[in-house]
């Protein structure tokens, strides 16, 4: 295997051109990520999720894989049975541009210990999660 270092000597990936991945006409497809995390534990989730998920998006945002991706926070207290604290929503460049997540993770940050060690804390501290595709829909066109 090769690896590219950074210009600066390091293992970290070099910065690369964005390149589309799919078809030129391939769609944009996106996903939801929704989390309900421990109370008192926002701040530590929070911490963890911007040092890898974070950096694997803006990463593969670079690379070509994400489009955009948009993070949000509630602004007022929900229901216990209706709260979440996080939604992601990445828009990635096609259906095919999905599965990158695992290559970029591991390039961006090869200690594979201390990777499993943070991300299983991060687990730890997530009371609900759940991944949706979803879709824009013009509201001036007829259902589908």
């Amino acid at each position: 295997m090769v690896r590219r270092l950074g210009g600066d000597g390091s293992r970290r990936p070099r910065r690369g051109r964005a390149r589309p991945v799919g078809p030129p006409d391939a769609k944009p497809y996106q996903v939801e990520w929704v989390y309900r995390v421990k109370y008192g534990y926002q701040e530590e989730f929070w911490r963890i999720f911007q040092k890898y998920q974070i950096a694997t998006l803006d990463r593969a945002r670079e690379l070509g894989y994400v489009k955009s991706y948009t993070v949000v926070r509630p602004g007022w207290h929900l229901s216990e049975d209706s709260r979440w604290d996080y939604r992601i929503v990445v828009t990635f460049t096609s259906r095919a541009s999905v599965g990158h997540e695992g290559e970029v993770l591991r390039a961006l940050f090869p200690d594979k210990a201390t990777r499993q060690r943070e991300e299983n804390r991060r687990w730890e501290l997530v009371l609900n999660h759940w991944d949706l595709p979803i879709r824009e829909i013009d509201p001036h066109a007829n259902p589908e």
